[in-house]
């Protein structure tokens, strides 16, 4: 929770310094961050792969199998990240401008998108080690690290950024370094700590192709899961944008001031929902893991439930920390309102999915989360929104039924599906059931 804290403000502190450059300057970022999620949600979904397996076989004591899923992730996360930077070198600008943008914003986009996807292998290492790690239970040297790293990324963005003393002035393209740097310092520190005394989890030479197969198997369901909310938020960001500028604003607001409240919670959650599940099932205790799945799911509810509580009852005051246009200040308030309704919904769904994801089921919260996205918070959100003609209160109704929808699918997923089974019969495919006896 910490790391992700020390995250989330990191990105706002690029928002707030691109700020001081230009609009043209927070439009190019934005859109290029939209491409910039693509190689996060490889990252995390090899991560997933790589949580799983680390966290059940810690669990049965198969260091062995443990340490060469490990690097079998890393080394996969590497190869997934070549693409990248290729694309960012000859197709980054191309890319912003299919989008729409106007020459100047494509051409500062396509420079910053270039400076990022250069290092996008060490993002997909730096989230394969730091997830490797915490499915052995050490979620403290990941914190470590990225806490580190996120401090001198917020150093580096406002020094390069704007030219502080001796350091020259490179707006855009200084935030884009600062963003690699910290790339590449979490990947190197976290392949450190793997490689030194410091954590329990170290490197094994890849030979098993059994291993290989279960670690794609179980991220696949995740990465294509990410891929398809990020190619969901552009009909929705349509949808809102057909009520409006201010609209679409007012969305951004909500939406950002409940992660700011929430999702370290919720991820810090669903990681250890992950570990403990995964121990569990490792240690041949599937009732004990059932357990802490639901346990973990009740500690989120009254936590991220009772912040959720807070921001609707608080909209308008929190909104106003973003902006004082009237039109946006009061759509922005039902977006913030909305979202601290959904809290329980969406802390219950994030949690679970832990769960789930430690008995190397990712496939039902991919189901939950498309079926959720296109079915309710962009299918439902047209049709009664903009079909019907209800209007902003149709989107409303979208993403609240979203989020109940997602949740009852994992819930579902989790009480009567056959995780554990599944879990025990990868676990004995790849031999760490022999190995731990």
């Amino acid at each position: 929770m910490a790391e992700q804290t020390l995250r989330t403000l990191m990105r706002t502190t690029d928002i707030v310094v691109t700020g001081l450059f230009s609009p043209a300057a927070v439009a190019a970022i934005g859109l290029a961050d939209l491409f910039a999620r693509l190689p996060l949600r490889i990252g995390l979904g090899l991560g997933s792969g790589a949580i799983a397996l680390s966290s059940q076989d810690t669990g049965s004591d198969a260091t062995a199998n443990r340490d060469e899923a490990i690097m079998q992730a890393i080394l996969v996360g590497v190869l997934a990240g070549i693409p990248f930077i290729l694309f960012g070198l000859f197709a980054g600008e191309a890319a912003i401008s299919l989008l729409g943008a106007p020459p100047g914003v494509a051409a500062m986009g396509g420079t910053y998108l270039a400076v990022i996807f250069a290092t996008a292998p060490a993002r997909h290492v730096s989230l394969v080690a730091a997830r490797s790690l915490q499915g052995t239970g050490d979620t403290r040297t990941p914190m470590y690290v990225n806490v580190v790293s996120n401090l001198l990324n917020i150093v580096g963005t406002v020094a390069l950024g704007l030219g502080v003393g001796p350091v020259p002035r490179l707006e855009i393209v200084g935030v884009g370094i600062a963003t690699a740097f910290g790339n590449l310092f979490t990947a190197v520190a976290l392949l450190a700590a793997i490689r030194g005394p410091w954590a329990e989890a170290s490197f094994a030479r890849p030979t098993d192709t059994t291993i290989a197969k279960q670690l794609l198997e179980v991220s696949a369901p995740r990465i294509a899961e990410g891929l398809a909310a990020t190619v969901a938020e552009f009909p929705f960001n349509s949808i809102l944008l057909a009520f409006g500028t201010e609209v679409n604003a007012a969305y951004q607001i909500g939406r950002r001031m409940h992660q700011q409240v929430t999702s370290p919670l919720s991820r810090g959650y669903h990681v250890a929902s992950s570990v403990v599940v995964g121990q569990a099932l490792g240690e041949g205790d599937p009732d004990r893991a059932r357990f802490d799945g639901w346990a973990s799911s009740a500690l989120g509810l009254v936590t991220v439930g009772s912040i959720g509580l807070a921001l609707f009852f608080g909209a308008e005051w929190f909104v106003r920390l973003f902006t004082d246009d009237p039109a946006t200040l009061e759509y922005a308030a039902d977006f913030a309102r909305i979202y601290g309704l959904v809290s329980p919904f969406l802390v219950l769904y994030v949690v679970l999915s832990g769960a789930l994801q430690g008995g190397s089921d990712t496939r039902t919260p991919f189901v939950a989360r498309t079926t959720g996205m296109f079915g309710f918070m962009v299918g439902f959100s047209w049709l009664f929104g903009v079909r019907l003609g209800f209007g902003v209160e149709g989107v409303y109704a979208g993403i609240f039924l979203y989020f109940v929808w997602a949740l009852l699918v994992v819930a579902a997923g989790f009480q009567w599906g056959g995780w554990a089974a599944k879990a025990a019969a990868m676990m004995e495919e790849r031999g760490s059931v022999e190995e731990a006896s």
